[in-house]
């Protein structure tokens, strides 16, 4: 989920303030968490909210919350990186042909150096032949 703005910021946090007093506290935020069928055990929900309670009131206001989504975020970024680097056999900032190939055999699939440049082709956004990481991130979203 991107989240760029404070209109969509307010329309997330209004989703997870269950009793409308504009803060998200640590049960709302397990429960809502829970819905959206993922899993926070509400004493890591607590550490959550205590990581990032800017004013020490046990709930998290707006600022607070949106440093929570930018983290996940920030999170997200960071896994797909690590996902890119080893795909990025050569080192080169990029997915070759090559490197795809090698990964995909390291994965159990064997494909032809024709067959990778085809699926690379399917995302190759400016017809370079390589999967650079803008495009890597425009693939996984």
């Amino acid at each position: 989920m991107e989240i760029n703005n404070s209109a969509q910021y307010g329309r997330v946090l209004s989703y997870f303030d269950e009793d409308g007093d504009g803060k998200i506290s640590p049960s709302e935020l397990r429960n809502r968490v829970g819905l959206m069928g993922g899993e926070l055990l509400l004493g890591e929900a607590e550490m959550a909210v205590q990581s990032l309670d800017s004013d020490g009131d046990g709930l998290l206001c707006a600022g607070d919350f949106e440093r929570l989504l930018d983290v996940g975020e920030e999170e997200k970024l960071n896994d797909l990186k690590e996902a890119f680097g080893l795909y990025d056999c050569e080192g080169c900032g990029f997915i070759t042909p090559k490197s795809l190939k090698r990964m995909l055999r390291k994965l159990g699939e064997s494909k032809s150096t024709a067959e990778c440049k085809l699926m690379i082709g399917q995302f190759d956004l400016n017809g370079d032949g390589l999967i650079s990481f803008e495009e890597f991130q425009i693939m996984m979203a």
